[in-house]
């Protein structure tokens, strides 16, 4: 079997084969899916682009944000840290007000009793 040679599926070419030009139906075929592809092409192109301008305009927005409450809330915020309130750590806003002094007793009248 080995000394065998293989069994050709094909056999040889021995004339010159013959073009034969596609028909209407084909070129009509290929026009169409030319057509389709270029169609789905630029649709791709423009959901990409659709999607990077959404990305964009959030990233914009999410910058954006910050500033303006990072102002208010750092105004609302100055006098209440948590963990200076605790006592955890020492209080990074000096003390407006100075701690008014307790009152000094006065010695009772030498008549009163106690």
């Amino acid at each position: 079997m080995a000394t065998q040679p293989p069994h050709r599926v094909l056999q040889p070419l021995v004339a010159p084969q013959h073009y034969v030009p596609p028909g209407a139906r084909e070129l009509r075929a290929q026009a169409v899916q030319r057509l389709q592809s270029g169609l789905f092409g630029i649709a791709a192109i423009v959901m990409v682009v659709g999607l990077a301008n959404i990305i964009n305009d959030r990233a914009r927005q999410a910058d954006a944000r910050p500033l303006s409450s990072a102002a208010s809330s750092s105004s609302a915020s100055q006098g209440s840290d948590p963990l200076a309130d605790i006592g955890v750590v020492p209080s990074q806003q000096p003390d407006v007000a100075p701690r008014a002094k307790a009152p000094a007793t006065t010695p009772p009248p030498a008549g009163a009793q106690h």
